[in-house]
């Protein structure tokens, strides 16, 4: 039973039956900020009274006058300037607590009707070298919201965008090229402008492995594509290596260059968009500021202010070669070419003075009727016992983010990735995210996945395990104490934090829920010792157990299905 939104369904209805169509889409039933008021609250009056020249409180009254004679309504009652405050009957939680008991059926109850086809690109980091743990916070966000976007019931598209053209790859060669002849035995110092880590020594061995002295022997323009082309080969393969680590796997690799080869895809979306007037030649404003390599000359400009840009942007450079931007705007053109409805891109924080220039082309492409959504991720800050760590020495610049999985494992990463909104930066203390403690979140929450599965243990000892089999068939309108209650409330949440995560590009507020409801069950816990009458196990009590058991199985389902959402293993037993 997906209770919240059967409520506002109930005030819907109410609202048609009294002539209120205007505002409907703003109606909510949510948690009222004081638990003590209720179990739900509704907005209704105060967003459909003035479209209707109704006085709110009045609306109010006359809609909490209604669903108090709803069977899902124990109590309602209006409350301040028109709030509508809920108590939800003991028959209702009940069927909540039973829809729980299928974890997957309970999800599925956040599917939409109006599925779409979403691309979702991240990472995408320049194969010139290991991922490091910014690139981790990333990759997590992105492939976390492709499986709650898949759960919303939307087709998922994971993708990465190799950026594969452009200096960087060369510099990349030349730097692989040093290994290489560091391999064949010869005496190299690395250059200022190169790479100076010891992770591409493997790609100089394969070289001198596979050619011997013959590259040495050519002149740079006949070795550099070839270098070239297997180095970004084997930084690639490190980086799906580093990826699996986190069980990261996309579905789709688009290369930069090949969107200029065997078709110039570039010139065609520039064409494309000079054919609807957003393109044109001409000059940009003198940048604010001392630029001393500034030129003012005409060039192929893209008319961004149109949709919302600062200025309009370059396309081509000054040697007639395509700016990132055009190679950008190819790259999406292509993506809702392939019959994408809404696209996301997850980056990082450095990128965001491009958003409104990607936004805006986007929409000149598709006429505005592809969305995309741009997730910026902020920097994550390392430390140990509260002490900032060290570079890594193979990458020579960075903390690889196969040093923290190697360090810590995988599901800490994952989880505190998403333990705080994907823009706001994010300190991460190998220490603390290995505690077994409440202030630890991973712990926390899958230490009452683990508690959930040892009270099952429990009763099984106690009454046998065929009692195990009859969870379906317990009272669950049995629930009285307010931490019960409390608990259930919490399950009826579920449906709807999986559609807002997705609706909103937001998984953390997967990760933020799932610490509540760990909470939720561990005070509850903590209540049967010293009461027990609510103990999940009562050995003289059978009834009372079959009952107790079946809700925090509502509650494991849950907690598991969460956690596979954001890529974290549910215990059942915690070491």
């Amino acid at each position: 039973m997906h209770l919240i939104k059967a409520l506002k369904a109930r005030v819907i209805n109410i609202a048609v039956d009294e002539g209120l169509t205007d505002n409907l889409q703003r109606v909510a039933v949510e948690l009222p900020r004081d638990a003590s008021h209720g179990d739900f609250a509704t907005n209704a009056a105060m967003v459909l009274a003035k479209p209707a020249k109704r006085n709110p409180r009045e609306l109010g009254a006359l809609i909490a006058e209604r669903l108090a004679e709803d069977p899902l309504v124990e109590k309602a009652e209006v409350a301040g300037p028109g709030f509508v405050n809920l108590t939800v009957a003991n028959s209702a939680l009940a069927e909540v607590a039973r829809s729980a008991l299928d974890g997957e059926a309970f999800t599925a109850l956040a599917r939409t009707d109006a599925p779409q086809r979403i691309n979702v690109e991240y990472v995408s980091a320049n194969p010139t070298g290991p991922l490091h743990v910014g690139h981790a916070r990333g990759a997590v966000v992105g492939d976390s919201l492709a499986s709650i976007l898949a759960l919303r019931g939307h087709q998922v598209t994971r993708e990465y965008y190799i950026n594969d053209a452009g200096a960087q790859v060369d510099i990349l060669a030349h730097s692989a090229y040093l290994r290489y002849r560091e391999a064949l035995g010869e005496e190299i110092e690395v250059p200022a402008g190169l790479y100076p880590g010891t992770y591409l020594k493997p790609v100089g061995d394969a070289l001198a492995k596979t050619y011997g002295e013959t590259l040495r022997d050519m002149d740079e323009i006949e070795w550099l594509p070839i270098v070239r082309e297997a180095s970004i080969e084997a930084m690639m393969d490190a980086i799906r290596a580093d990826l699996a680590l986190l069980d990261i796997r996309h579905d789709v690799f688009t290369s930069e260059r090949k969107l200029q080869r065997p078709v110039d895809l570039v010139a065609r979306a520039i064409e494309t968009l000079r054919g609807a007037g957003y393109v044109y030649e001409g000059t940009l404003p003198r940048p604010k500021g001392a630029v001393e390599d500034w030129e003012d000359r005409v060039q192929t400009l893209f008319r961004s202010t149109d949709f919302g840009d600062d200025v309009d942007r370059a396309l081509q450079k000054a040697d007639d070669s395509y700016t990132y931007f055009a190679s950008d705007i190819a790259y999406h053109a292509d993506k809702i070419e392939r019959g994408f409805e809404r696209l996301i891109d997850v980056w990082g924080a450095d990128h965001g003075g491009y958003v409104k220039r990607m936004t805006a082309a986007v929409k000149a492409l598709s006429h505005s009727r592809v969305p995309l959504d741009v997730l910026l991720c902020q920097l994550v800050k390392l430390y140990r016992s509260g002490e900032p760590v060290k570079m890594s020495k193979r990458a020579g610049e960075f903390v690889t983010l196969a040093d923290v999985v190697e360090e810590v494992g995988a599901d800490p990463v994952r989880f505190m990735m998403l333990y705080r909104k994907s823009d706001a930066p994010l300190d991460f203390d190998f220490t603390a995210v290995t505690e077994q403690s409440r202030d630890n979140p991973v712990f926390y929450v899958q230490y009452a996945h683990a508690r959930c599965a040892s009270v099952k243990r429990q009763a099984a000892d106690s009454f046998g395990p065929e009692l195990l089999n009859e969870l379906d068939g317990a009272d669950l309108a049995v629930f009285s104490d307010p931490a019960e209650r409390s608990l259930i409330i919490l399950l009826a949440q579920w449906p709807t934090v999986i559609a807002n995560a997705a609706d909103a590009s937001e998984p953390h507020r997967v990760a933020f829920y799932l610490n509540d409801l760990a909470s939720g069950l561990h005070s509850l816990w903590n209540k049967g010792k010293e009461n027990a009458g609510l103990r999940f196990v009562n050995a003289d009590d059978r009834n009372s157990t079959l009952s107790r058991v079946a809700l925090v199985e509502g509650v494991r389902s849950v907690l598991s299905s969460g956690l596979a959402a954001l890529g974290v293993q549910a215990p059942d037993e915690m070491r």
